[in-house]
């Protein structure tokens, strides 16, 4: 794991530190709205599987 430390900077401050915890975080963000779109998506195949077998049953082509 990266740490906030360079033994080569005057400061002894890691020069990459910020961005790597920038990038963390969006990639975190990311993961979190990929989760929630995926459980949408999943829903939404729900509603088209149950709405094509309520055409089916009515015998309506829905193609």
């Amino acid at each position: 794991m990266m740490e906030d430390y360079c033994a080569f900077s005057q400061d002894h401050k890691c020069p990459k530190w910020e961005d790597y915890m920038l990038t963390r975080h969006e990639l975190e963000q990311a993961d979190r709205l990929c989760h929630s779109n995926w459980i949408e998506i999943q829903r939404l195949y729900e509603y088209i599987d149950e709405l094509r077998s309520i055409l089916k049953e009515n015998n309506i082509d829905y193609s």
